[in-house]
């Protein structure tokens, strides 16, 4: 059999145990990508890594950048290497139980008039602040290359590299982050997606941004070029800025993740300093799923989580007068059980926890777009 570069690096889960190969690296040197491997050969053994050995992985070395990984033997991809793939042709896998439909209250029709897009619209860019205190539900990943008729890509680019004094002089501006959320239903699309927008950009529009946006995932762009730019600009107009002064001292203040990618969820939450000018939420984030063994889905999702968080205890501490934390005296908790609600926890769900926790956030979704909607236009 015919393989493309380097050898993938094999490993061991435990001292003198089975040692196995990443399925997306085997697959690559195998020359079949996009699960094509588990489809010509499904006689092979293969199982997801748990989160333990993931940290194991990751500990040897071998670097992970996805979510889930799937294991395979390595003495079986060796084999078929050497050309003795026929034996893993078997029978193919029992197929899977249906997934259960969802009620009628969730298939009925959601198509909207033109007057339903403009409710949307404005629904949207009425996004408050306290939505980034909600969980980060799963967001809408990027459409795949279907298999069929060929769908010409349009890669719209509004980038341009030739203008030298306008790159110089965004590249002169401070960098201002403000965390932005999406959460849009129009014409049976739905779309979720967080990120971080810098409230002093030069070279991209927030139109521009949602043509790219649309293009990336397949979106209708005459339908949701509008509402995005407007969600991003709304969402940037009410960021309040800095509002602790960085002379003050120990303004510390709790952040809580509750965060779903794919099937893993983590939650945790620690203490903030907002005086100190030293904490940065996307190192903090990245040292975080480093040490955790996550993919890098999880390191934007956390820092878009801590800056809303901050905007948020930020207004609310000078608006409604919170009172600061306590002043620590040492770096040691007491009493000592409280400290298994300050540590991060990871659990894998099922397929049926996956759609829960959807139609959950389905709920919570409609409840927020009822509140938006509410409010008086004057």
């Amino acid at each position: 059999m015919r393989t493309s570069g380097p050898k993938p690096k094999s490993f061991r889960l435990e001292e003198g145990g089975e040692e196995y190969m990443i399925g997306s690296e085997a697959g690559a040197w195998l020359r079949m990508v996009r699960g094509s491997l588990y489809k010509r050969y499904p006689g092979l053994w293969r199982r997801v890594a748990t989160l333990d050995e993931r940290k194991i992985i990751c500990g040897q070395g071998i670097g992970i950048s996805t979510t889930s990984i799937t294991l395979l033997k390595a003495s079986e991809v060796e084999d078929m290497a050497r050309g003795g793939d026929e034996q893993y042709k078997g029978p193919p896998p029992e197929p899977t139980p249906a997934r259960p439909t969802r009620s009628t209250k969730q298939q009925r029709d959601t198509s909207w008039n033109s007057h339903g897009q403009a409710a949307q619209a404005a629904a949207a860019a009425q996004a408050h602040l306290s939505t980034h205190m909600d969980a980060v539900p799963s967001l809408t990943v990027a459409a795949k290359q279907r298999m069929g008729p060929r769908r010409l890509r349009t890669y719209p680019q509004f980038y341009d590299d030739n203008k030298l004094p306008l790159l110089q002089k965004a590249a002169d501006q401070p960098e201002v982050l403000v965390p932005i959320r999406l959460d849009l239903e129009i014409e049976n699309h739905k779309l979720r997606d967080t990120f971080l927008w810098n409230k002093n950009e030069m070279l991209i529009s927030p139109e521009e941004f949602a043509a790219l946006l649309c293009d990336d995932m397949e979106l209708p762009a005459a339908l949701f070029i509008q509402p995005i730019a407007s969600a991003i600009r709304s969402q940037v107009e009410q960021h309040p800025g800095d509002l602790v002064a960085m002379d003050e001292e120990d303004r510390r203040v709790p952040i809580k993740l509750n965060i779903h990618v794919g099937n893993i969820s983590l939650v945790d939450q620690f203490e903030w300093d907002l005086s100190c000018p030293q904490n940065s939420p996307e190192e903090f984030a990245r040292l975080l799923c480093n040490d955790l063994g996550l993919g890098g889905e999880f390191v934007s999702t956390i820092a878009y989580s801590i800056r809303g968080q901050i905007s948020w205890q930020g207004r609310s501490m000078y608006a409604f007068g919170d009172p600061p934390l306590p002043t620590l005296k040492s770096v040691l908790r007491t009493p000592i059980q409280d400290t298994e609600h300050w540590c991060p926890r990871l659990e894998v769900l099922t397929e049926a926890e996956m759609e829960k926790k959807i139609r959950d956030q389905d709920r919570n979704t409609r409840r927020m777009r009822r509140l938006a909607q509410a409010v008086p236009q004057w």
